[in-house]
């Protein structure tokens, strides 16, 4: 009934849980917003999701792109950006295998097939100086051309094409990233002539979709060097964490009709959860998706029985509290120096102390007001701090782990 082969929390990195927490606005955007207006030709940005190691960006945008394959439309796989790797190489792989999808190796228009040829070459060289040298156009615009391509064939075929790149903060060369900005955003926002019911054309965007997701790092590496071209066709989404009703909403069916599990000879057998132990990981996770299903994941596997207790989460947890530290070890040491000093001299000041010149003065400094761009940076791209009257941690695992003995337990 209750094994690790049965168990629905996952605590692994780019993966879709089965018990999903939160995370509605961002959902409902691609949904109720992205979808609808690049399906029917209207414009609309590409979105980038920015966050902190563990707050479940990747495996939000996997989410995506598993619904928007089930309705039917064209996806790439989660493109992954390893440092040093040519972006260009990587994308225009993912776009052919999508062209083969639509059936544009069976185009009997030259152009079409040149075009391939040369995206082909992209797929192998990247934007290499030999590829700059061969015939054909620059390989971002041959990249991007068979976008075009591919969102005509989209429009005839009524789907959306969804390209999903991730670790884009791993993208070093600006080269490179300039150009596969430049072919992903000129893909969103050109505009195509389609016929009419009755005759004539109209001008309308193609079914494009465009999700980057990475570290708080990217928000420099592409909004301030290269201006404002990318903030008008990417909106930047920085996730924080969840809040505590969502965790809990999340854990009510296990709370009030259990959770289906094989049981024995193919039998459907049911795990509860006590109202309790769904308090304590919610308590235990403070916001983290991470933390949540590393939570749910211990307490399941802790024992057998068909209800998960409170002495279920706190045993589990204790296991646990290793991975718990790490999580937030590895945000703080992401941090340049002047940002982690700038938290740890927050969490000395009592809640109500916390503003800017306090920390300030915790911190040795003279005023506030050498401190503005860190608390800015802390609040806008980073998430971590809020930047009230007073300052409060965002981010509330950071809080608790500077603050109090969490992650372990009594």
């Amino acid at each position: 009934m209750r094994s690790p082969l049965t168990n629905p929390f996952q605590a692994g990195s780019d993966v879709v849980p089965d018990v999903w927490a939160g995370r509605t606005e961002q959902l409902s955007d691609w949904h109720q917003v992205l979808r609808p207006r690049r399906r029917a030709g209207l414009y609309e940005t590409g979105r980038t999701i920015l966050g902190e190691p563990g707050t479940g960006k990747s495996s939000l945008v996997r989410r995506i792109a598993r619904d928007a394959a089930e309705a039917g439309d064209w996806v790439t796989p989660q493109l992954r950006m390893p440092t040093g790797a040519d972006p260009l190489k990587i994308i225009a792989s993912a776009v052919l295998r999508l062209a083969d999808r639509a059936g544009l190796r069976t185009s009997t228009r030259r152009g079409v097939l040149d075009l391939l040829a040369r995206v082909e070459q992209v797929a192998v060289t990247g934007f290499s100086v030999t590829t700059r040298g061969a015939d054909g156009p620059e390989p971002f615009t041959a990249l991007f051309e068979l976008l075009v391509e591919l969102g005509q064939a989209a429009i005839e075929q009524d789907a959306v094409v969804m390209i999903h790149v991730d670790e884009v903060q791993n993208i070093g060369d600006e080269a490179a990233l300039s150009q596969l900005l430049i072919a992903l955003g000129d893909a969103l926002s050109h505009e195509v002539e389609v016929s009419v019911p009755g005759g004539g054309t109209v001008s309308r965007y193609l079914p494009v979709a465009v999700y980057l997701t990475g570290l708080p790092d990217f928000e420099d590496m592409a909004g301030a060097r290269k201006g404002a071209t990318f903030a008008r066709r990417f909106r930047t989404i920085t996730l924080g964490p969840l809040d505590e009703g969502d965790i809990l909403e999340a854990l009510q069916p296990f709370v009030i009709a259990g959770w289906e599990t094989a049981g024995d000879h193919g039998a459907v057998e049911t795990v509860r959860m006590d109202p309790a132990a769904a308090r304590a990981i919610a308590a235990l996770s403070c916001g983290e998706p991470f933390l949540f299903q590393l939570a749910g994941q211990r307490a399941w596997n802790v024992a057998t029985a068909p209800v998960v207790s409170e002495e279920d989460v706190v045993a589990g947890w204790r296991g646990a509290e290793s991975e718990a530290s790490a999580h937030v070890e590895r945000i703080l040491n992401r941090l340049p120096p002047r940002e982690n000093e700038f938290l740890r001299a927050m969490a000395t000041l009592p809640t109500a102390e916390r503003t800017l010149n306090a920390i300030a003065e915790a911190m040795g400094l003279a005023s506030g007001a050498q401190l503005g761009p860190t608390s800015q940076r802390l609040d806008t791209v980073r998430g971590v701090v809020s930047r009230g009257k007073p300052y409060a941690f965002r981010n509330r695992a950071v809080e608790a782990y500077l603050t109090t003995d969490w992650p372990r337990t009594a």
